[in-house]
């Protein structure tokens, strides 16, 4: 068995490589390592509509049972409520059983600690290093030493659109949006906050069966969002994936406004309401150079750019005292809500910044110029997946392309972290010329180390 955990926990096919022994196994492992000084730790479990999180769940729950923890079961609530509850309810750790934006077959378990935050990768390391040695940390434990499912006194769906609806002013009174819920965990809290605020919601992907979550829907399959909001003449649509941790909006013309966008609107409603922190704005090394641009002119802030991932951007904003940070895919964090990116609180950002500017999202949107962008991946050997690092030819190439944009563009290339790949994204003004240059780029590096 390989390393367990990746970047955003432990993922696999359901009842395959994600199994409820595997489940079992991670919930026993996990609360012996979150035990404190002999206490019962607390777990708040979440997850999204998957088929395959009722089994999980049972396991899962079971696990920590064993091992004298105790546990609050929320029900199927999006990954960002689960890490708000934590706190709301004082427990130990919170876990989210869901696989974000991919396939209902999948399922994914991830924790977060008593502060809404995801584990320490230390505590991570521990977790799995328990479950990899086959050591059995179920320590036997026999009558009143068992733990309990615990009461969780108010509804956690509704504490959770308690919280949304606070952190949102005014209300939404004559506004017409369309909620995409992708058939995920936000098909209940979403529609009942906006509709709490006054907006006429509309909604689609709200019909989860257990199978169709993320299916054509969704903010990774906009389309049929796209079409509903032209065809209902709504204000906006705003999309969220299988757990509801990610936002792309649609304008009301049905023209997508990806995460960059989002972000920059967002975080010239902060500036102009004096709560940009440190004139900061948290980026990955994927932000668009029309993103980076708008920030130091419009908004007139620098951006702290992240390698790609939450966690990094989550990091850095801590780090460096930054309120609001993302990336394109639409995963925004609000430090001075949340812990985590939340699609629906992001949402309500975006449709406050809409009503204070006056403008249409179409408007906002037009105001950042986002510049074509080409990405080709170069086949390499995997033991070659770093060397162009040091390889003069290819730098004095990059160097040449990058001269020739003069400042209007710009070259990124990093290698996979799966595949034997490198991937090569040029930006730049000229669609058709920046892509025979990543070509051109793409081909030197894979004729050199294939």
């Amino acid at each position: 068995m390989g390393r367990l955990f990746g970047t955003d926990g432990v993922r696999g096919v359901a009842n395959k490589e994600l199994t409820p022994e595997l489940a079992f196994n991670l919930g026993k492992a996990g609360a012996s390592v979150l035990s404190k000084d002999g206490n019962r730790p607390v777990f708040v479990i979440g997850r999204d509509t998957r088929l395959s999180g009722d089994m999980l769940e049972s396991a899962l729950t079971a696990g920590i049972l064993a091992v004298g923890g105790h546990v609050i079961k929320a029900g199927v609530i999006p990954t960002p409520a689960v890490a708000h509850l934590v706190k709301k309810y004082k427990a130990d750790a919170g876990v989210v059983i869901s696989a974000s934006h991919n396939p209902f077959e999948y399922n994914g378990i991830k924790f977060f600690n008593g502060e809404g935050y995801k584990l320490d990768d230390k505590i991570e390391d521990k977790i799995e290093g328990i479950i990899l040695a086959g050591i059995d940390s179920n320590m036997h434990q026999t009558g009143d030493a068992i733990g309990k499912c615990l009461d969780a006194g108010k509804d956690a769906q509704a504490l959770y659109i308690e919280f949304l609806a606070e952190t949102f002013e005014g209300n939404m009174e004559g506004m017409k949006i369309v909620l995409d819920c992708a058939n995920g965990a936000a098909y209940e809290t979403a529609p009942t906050v906006f509709r709490t605020l006054g907006a006429e919601v509309i909604t689609i992907g709200c019909e989860p069966d257990g199978i169709n979550i993320n299916d054509n829907i969704g903010s990774t399959h906009p389309e049929l969002l796209q079409k509903t909001v032209v065809e209902t003449g709504a204000d906006m649509g705003l999309a969220y994936d299988g757990d509801a941790d990610r936002l792309i909006v649609v304008d009301e013309k049905g023209q997508i406004i990806d995460g960059d966008k989002t972000i920059c609107i967002c975080a010239k409603m902060l500036k102009d309401e004096g709560l940009l922190d440190n004139n900061l704005v948290t980026a990955t090394v994927m932000s668009n150079i029309g993103f980076h641009k708008y920030i130091k002119e419009n908004v007139g802030a620098d951006v702290n750019v992240t390698a790609v991932g939450d966690r990094y951007v989550l990091e850095s904003m801590i780090e460096n005292g930054c309120v609001i940070g993302g990336e394109q895919s639409g995963h925004i964090i609000f430090l001075n809500y949340t812990t985590t990116g939340d699609g629906t609180l992001s949402s309500l950002q975006f449709v406050k910044a809409v009503q204070k500017s006056g403008k249409k999202p179409s408007e906002l949107a037009a105001e950042i110029e986002i510049y074509p962008q080409t990405l080709v991946n170069a086949k390499v050997a995997n033991e070659n997946k770093n060397d162009y690092l040091k390889d003069k030819e290819i730098q004095d190439y990059i160097a040449e392309i990058e001269e020739e944009m003069k400042g209007s563009g710009r070259v990124l290339i990093r290698p996979s972290g799966t595949e034997p790949l490198v991937r090569v994204m040029i930006e730049g003004e000229d669609i058709e010329r920046i892509n025979q240059l990543a070509e051109d780029l793409a081909k030197k590096i894979s004729d050199k180390y294939m």
